[in-house]
């Protein structure tokens, strides 16, 4: 956060983000982030918090209310680095690149090392909320392995907790479809949840880590195991007793680090299918968006980022800017990632950060172009045009997203271009994709009687390249 801005938009701005998330949990009467958008704010789903507990990340004394506003800057880059062992020439240009890095729990002197090259790098280590392991790795024969890829290891649990393990109806502990060595364990059982987070909080403090990378707050089992946990009547029943766990676990382990001033952020997924489960989440130090910008209807529809009710929930905490958003974009063209940066960029703010998924398994570092277009800081919050387009104007530039299933007209602010340098005054903006202009710079005017500039005794002149071309 950089704190040198100050003035009248910084403090609408931060204005703005609290009456957002009181429309959110019913503090506030109306919507004033998007005025053409009719889309009603509900309100938060029984037994999830409504306010922020207090926390490191959360709380503060009575003198922040005249801090700085955050700087409403263009997504950032991070890197989930947990597919493969880093190099050092990768944590080289990591360090430079990007604002948080998440490394694997073995990755100790990784993490090191990239505190050591940039202390204002937010490192994480990678934690499983839900399954344990008993993978080469995870184990070294009956024993656990020193750093875990999750919070309780298979063989500590196998030997003093069996009861830990999730069970069908038919007594059969439940293996990840896809994912072999997976266990889904009991997230709902209060010992394990304390067993989780005590031995996660010594950990992350005894390390160094920055802070937790939690994965699995998933909303549903049915995408690793079509198996109905013991005690339940079915596949419902299941998942609201896994949700309600997740709930409890987030709570319990999200208190514990904050007192040890350490941040966790989980993964959670399909938010926008239960009002204020994002923010419930979200508020000891942010969340993960694994499918940001995912396209509906097996990828002919609308991007489903923009449905329900966790658009404007991001849009709450982006403005805030106090916790991380870590958004993922999966990748497979440059349409894909078009859309993602824009957006993201509707959600400019300095914990803002995204990156572009070009392999299913994060072995490689991630880095877009689009990261390098110079946009400047937000002159606006996001606006919904009646057409369904959302567009944002920066310092520099001018960034648009058609969420819709259809392509869409627009008309960009004068004097904007492509990436490329081309001037642009119309754009046809295809379903599910985005556009990203910068405005054209003006050669500085030059007096008609100053003389000419001699010519360079060096050699020839030298020209900038042009910059690379991203366009829909």
């Amino acid at each position: 956060m950089n704190e040198g801005r100050t003035g009248r938009r910084g403090t609408l701005w931060r204005a703005v983000a609290l009456l957002t998330i009181g429309v959110l949990f019913g503090w506030a009467g109306h919507d004033v982030l998007d005025t053409p958008d009719p889309t009603p704010l509900p309100a938060a789903a029984p037994g999830l918090p409504t306010s922020p507990p207090p926390s490191s990340t959360t709380s503060a004394p009575a003198s922040r209310a005249a801090a700085p506003s955050p700087e409403p800057a263009p997504p950032c880059a991070w890197w989930y680095a947990i597919g493969d062992r880093p190099t050092d020439a990768e944590l080289e240009t990591a360090a430079k690149r990007y604002k948080v890095v998440v490394l694997n729990a073995t990755e100790t002197a990784a993490m090191k090392r990239l505190h050591e090259l940039n202390p204002q790098l937010s490192v994480f280590v990678y934690k499983d909320l839900s399954s344990t392991r008993n993978y080469p790795g995870a184990v070294e024969g009956d024993k656990d392995a020193p750093y875990l890829p999750s919070g309780i290891g298979y063989n500590f649990a196998q030997r003093e907790h069996p009861g830990w393990f999730a069970v069908d109806t038919s007594g059969r502990r439940i293996e990840w479809n896809g994912y072999p060595r997976h266990w889904q364990m009991t997230v709902w059982n209060a010992d394990y949840q304390q067993a989780w987070t005590k031995a996660v909080t010594e950990e992350v403090v005894r390390e160094g880590w920055d802070g937790v990378l939690a994965d699995n707050d998933f909303h549903t089992l049915k995408y690793y195991s079509p198996a109905v946990l013991s005690g339940t009547a079915n596949a419902e029943e299941t998942d609201e007793l896994l949700r309600k766990g997740l709930d409890e676990l987030m709570s319990v382990a999200g208190e514990s680090l904050a007192k040890a001033g350490k941040q966790i952020v989980p993964n959670v997924s399909e938010t926008h299918l239960i009002p204020g489960r994002w923010t419930a989440h979200s508020r000891f130090g942010g969340a993960m968006e694994e499918n940001f910008g995912f396209r509906d209807d097996g990828g002919s529809g609308e991007l489903l980022t923009f449905q329900g009710n966790e658009w404007q929930e991001l849009r709450a905490q982006a403005a805030l800017g106090e916790s991380w958003l870590l958004l993922i974009t999966r990748v497979k063209s440059t349409r894909e990632e078009r859309a993602g940066y824009a957006s993201a960029a509707m959600l400019a703010g300095p914990r803002t950060c995204w990156m572009p998924a070009s392999t299913q398994d994060y072995t490689k570092p991630e880095w877009s172009e689009l990261h390098e277009s110079g946009l400047g800081l937000a002159i606006e919050t996001a606006t919904r045009q009646p057409t369904g387009v959302w567009a944002r104007e920066f310092t520099n530039g001018w960034v648009a997203v058609n969420p819709t299933a259809g392509t869409v007209p627009i008309t960009p602010p004068a004097g904007m271009a492509r990436l490329d340098g081309t001037p642009v005054s119309q754009v046809e903006l295809p379903a599910a994709d985005g556009v990203v202009l910068t405005r054209v710079k003006t050669p500085p005017s030059s007096s008609s009687s100053a003389p000419p500039s001699p010519p360079s005794s060096g050699g020839p002149a030298k020209t900038t390249p042009p910059v690379p071309s991203v366009t829909p």
